[in-house]
């Protein structure tokens, strides 16, 4: 649309139907959408079909993101992390590590948002049997807060089960109580909680606490 304003606005002036100053709210319309589509992009669109779950209507909204480069920086971390999040639904964990490492290496000055994407980054390296790595991110996003109880929930039990399987069964048991303090309520949350709660309850309280 932003295009065709501008085109319109030129043929006006070069048809001589117009001179400048008619034509210049097509020329001023067509400028700044075309300024907000590279700077912004369309990632505004993209809260809805993302609640509902449709990622193809997502990646098709990223597709048209041409430069995401020229994307301003919150706007680019944003980017990179959703990027992040549809590879990591795909399993496709190096490109989703990618991502998130390019949305985290932009900053922000919301540290919730940093939160959220170590918290990523910590359930890759997780997927990818690399715990030193996920604890450090784990111990990263929980220093630079978490948006939500459920993200804190799963933050404090993947402390736990790393803990756990290094047999370090009191701290486990620490962010086992942790994460139900934080009373979650996603169902796949609680099923883990529960799971590794009955884990738990049959080893001994070693090993110090190390958070």
């Amino acid at each position: 649309m932003s295009i065709v304003a501008v085109v319109l606005a030129v043929l006006l002036n070069v048809t001589r139907i117009a001179g400048f100053w008619p034509s210049f709210p097509l020329y001023f319309v067509g400028v700044i959408g075309l300024v907000s589509h590279f700077i912004i992009g369309p990632l505004r669109l993209i809260q809805e079909p993302m609640e509902e779950g449709n990622v193809e209507l997502v990646e098709k909204l990223l597709a048209s993101i041409w430069f995401p480069q020229l994307l301003i920086k919150p706007v680019r971390s944003n980017y990179y992390m959703i990027k992040g999040n549809i590879e990591m639904t795909k399993e496709n964990f190096d490109e989703a590590e990618k991502h998130l490492k390019q949305s985290s290496s932009l900053g922000t000055t919301y540290t919730q948002a940093e939160g959220s994407t170590k918290l990523q980054l910590a359930m890759v390296a997780l997927r990818k049997n690399d715990f030193k790595q996920a604890e450090t991110y784990l111990r990263a996003a929980i220093r630079a807060g978490l948006p939500d109880k459920e993200s804190e929930a799963v933050a404090y039990l993947s402390m736990c089960q790393i803990f756990a399987s290094k047999s370090q069964f009191k701290p486990a048991k620490d962010f086992l109580r942790k994460s139900k303090d934080c009373k979650p309520k996603n169902k796949q949350v609680l099923d883990q909680i529960k799971e590794i709660e009955k884990s738990l309850s049959r080893m001994p309280s070693s090993g110090g606490l190390r958070y």
